[in-house]
């Protein structure tokens, strides 16, 4: 068998298979027959050289290789020289010349060394395969494991079972290349190094997080290294290395769901239509909507939703809830739809701040189903919907439900009080009724 420097191609193994001297082929090997090896011997010995043997036996030296006759005669001329014939007829690639015994020529002791190799071999090949998808699991997202993570598996595998010479299958079982991975291994003491160094600048860099406790991020500890340590550090090297040791700012952190509202258009603000003009002279055409907080009890939160007819100054529908979630204004204007009895403005409109719940999309939806047209005041001022806080200063003024224990002792005396507030209570502004007889005094007029 004669070792060649290069790999054949499966087009090449075809041609060397087709001659009669040669019994099998691999990708880096040829077998030869055992009569061409004596064939081959006995010529030599005649004064034949090695290349004129081959070329008369058919083999193209640009195929095989220059030495490969060469050094395959001195092999067989030294095993006929100590063994005979018989050595060619059983000659074999390993030590001892006359090749590896045949597994029944094999004593007790080397078949369970044997056996044993191939366990460790069965024992890393399965150990290899779990952690690869382990980290596949761990990535779902990615189409492929970085070939760095691949290759730390490979290696860990290898040092663990000492299975240096089965590198070339753990990297095909693993799907990356060999020369790859002896690449990533030369490339060890610049990852120590590198490794040693964001230790190094990560304790710089933890000193100032915890010095401002932890309410600080890239820009700030970057400035801080600068003016206090001298040191210019890049600041997308302050971030890997905060991500690395995990050193996330406690504040001002960003709010993915904002992001995600805004890129999928789920809380868009609608225009001003009002611009302050709250009292249009007609009932039920502008109507206002805020939210309020009422503590009341022992540290307890009540959340009171209204909705206020612009020229009446009337509550038209409220709702007052433990929680602050969407249903609150929902219910709200449900109760406003029932008060109208479906008889709705054609020019309605109804405006509130820019609020989650007024942004969100069911409500928005429930509004221009019912017929509204929505305003909202400006981002941060409260003065586009002053006449709706008005009405909240008034009544947590005059309200005493601060005492109230318990969230239905509250709501009665809140809808005691609305009901007070749009029949009994005068207004200087609506020429001194109450809102209840404003209305009847605007219709009939």
């Amino acid at each position: 068998m004669g070792k060649i420097r290069r790999s054949f191609t499966e087009q090449e193994i075809q041609v060397l298979e087709s001659n009669p001297s040669v019994l099998r082929v691999s990708e880096k090997n040829i077998t030869y027959s055992s009569a061409f090896k004596m064939d081959a011997v006995r010529a030599n010995q005649a004064g034949a050289t090695p290349i004129e043997i081959f070329s008369l036996a058919g083999f193209d030296m640009g195929l095989i290789g220059q030495e490969t006759p060469k050094k395959c005669l001195q092999r067989w001329r030294k095993i006929h020289a100590s063994l005979g014939e018989t050595g060619l007829l059983e000659e074999r690639r390993g030590k001892g010349s006359s090749g590896r015994p045949n597994s029944s020529e094999r004593s007790a002791e080397e078949r369970l060394r044997l056996a044993e190799a191939r366990i460790k071999l069965l024992e890393a090949e399965n150990e290899l395969l779990k952690k690869l998808e382990a980290l596949e699991r761990q990535h779902p997202n990615d189409n492929r494991l970085p070939s760095s993570e691949r290759f730390q598996l490979i290696n860990q595998v290898v040092r663990k079972h000492g299975l240096r010479r089965l590198t070339r299958y753990l990297c095909k079982l693993a799907e990356v290349s060999t020369s790859g991975y002896y690449r990533w291994c030369t490339a060890e003491e610049k990852r120590q190094l590198r490794e040693f160094a964001d230790e190094r600048d990560g304790v710089l860099i933890k000193a100032h997080y915890d010095a401002l406790q932890g309410k600080v991020g890239a820009l700030v500890i970057k400035m801080r290294l600068e003016r206090l340590n001298g040191i210019i550090m890049n600041h997308k090297k302050i971030r890997r290395l905060m991500r690395k040791f995990r050193l996330s700012a406690v504040i001002r952190q960003a709010n993915p769901y904002r992001k995600m509202a805004k890129a999928t258009q789920e809380h868009r603000t609608c225009p001003n239509l009002l611009k302050r003009q709250f009292d249009c002279g007609e009932p039920e055409k502008v109507l206002l909507t805020d939210i309020t907080y009422l503590r009341y009890g022992n540290g307890q939160w009540a959340y009171l939703s209204c909705v206020k007819d612009g020229a009446t100054r009337e509550i038209l529908a409220h709702y007052l809830s433990s929680t602050l979630e969407v249903s609150l204004v929902k219910r709200t204007l449900q109760r406003l739809l029932d008060r109208l009895e479906g008889s709705v403005h054609p020019e309605a409109v109804i405006h509130s701040d820019q609020g989650f719940h007024y942004t969100h999309l069911q409500v928005r939806s429930m509004i221009a189903e019912s017929g509204f047209k929505q305003s909202m005041s400006r981002k941060g001022n409260c003065w586009d919907n002053a006449s709706m806080e008005t009405f909240f200063g008034h009544m947590k003024d005059e309200l005493e439900y601060k005492e109230c224990t318990s969230l239905h002792e509250l709501r009665v005396r809140v809808n005691e009080y609305i009901t007070y507030y749009n029949t009994e209570r005068y207004q200087w502004t609506l020429k001194k009724m109450t809102p209840d007889e404003y209305r009847s005094h605007l219709i009939a007029a």
